[in-house]
């Protein structure tokens, strides 16, 4: 058997694991965490940036949403209706800012934490300098902020007191924190396993494109 033969079942096992990695131990549910998301158009969008990388535009309307989710396809939009005009109607533009609605959506009972009561969900307008980002506005309404060790937002004014993107298991229980030392990077696991079977499915190519030269020299 050539050693590109060879290779295909260990990339394909290897492939395998990646992937059982990445759906998690069974029964789990997926994650609780606080999710970012942009609107247009009267839709909620998945934000495909996080909040500190993100610099809004004058007029823009985002919203934060606390709940267990599987991933970015699952989790759980911001409830209700929500519009710049309303939610900032009392907030005057000022020279050099820029005026951001937010939707703070503290979830359900089902996805809080053991012993914790989601607070009521609220809007906020938050004006901040021009050159802000969504992480400046949301700090700018909804202190106390938490973040762990990886930059991940773990909590909205105070809620939950403890936590961070931790797996939480089919029966609603937590499952243990998916990070280093409790840090919970859970929702990003997707991340890193994708480039994973990128870099092995790349690898596999360029080992049988130099194989085929050597053969044909």
């Amino acid at each position: 058997m050539t050693p590109v033969r060879r290779a295909v079942p260990v990339l394909a096992a290897a492939l395998a694991g990646l992937l059982l990695f990445a759906a998690g131990p069974a029964g789990a549910a997926g994650y609780r965490y606080w999710s970012f998301w942009e609107r247009a158009g009267g839709h909620w969008t998945y934000a495909t940036q996080g909040p500190a990388t993100v610099r809004p535009d004058d007029g823009a309307v985002q919203g934060f949403r606390f709940a267990v989710s599987a991933d970015s396809a699952d989790a759980s939009r911001p409830r209700g209706a929500a519009d710049f005009g309303t939610v900032c109607a009392g907030t005057p533009a000022a020279p050099g800012t820029k005026r951001v609605a937010l939707v703070l959506d503290f979830g359900t009972r089902a996805d809080a934490p053991s012993g914790e009561r989601p607070p009521g969900r609220r809007t906020a307008c938050a004006r901040v300098p021009r050159d802000a980002t969504s992480a400046d506005a949301l700090a700018a309404v909804a202190k106390p902020l938490r973040y762990d060790t990886n930059a991940l937002l773990c909590a909205i004014a105070g809620y939950p007191r403890t936590g961070c993107g931790e797996q939480v298991s089919a029966g609603g229980r937590s499952s243990g924190s998916a990070g280093a030392g409790g840090s919970g990077g859970g929702p990003s696991l997707g991340l890193p396993v994708g480039a994973g079977v990128v870099a092995l499915l790349a690898g596999a190519a360029v080992w049988r494109a130099r194989r085929r030269r050597d053969e044909s020299a």
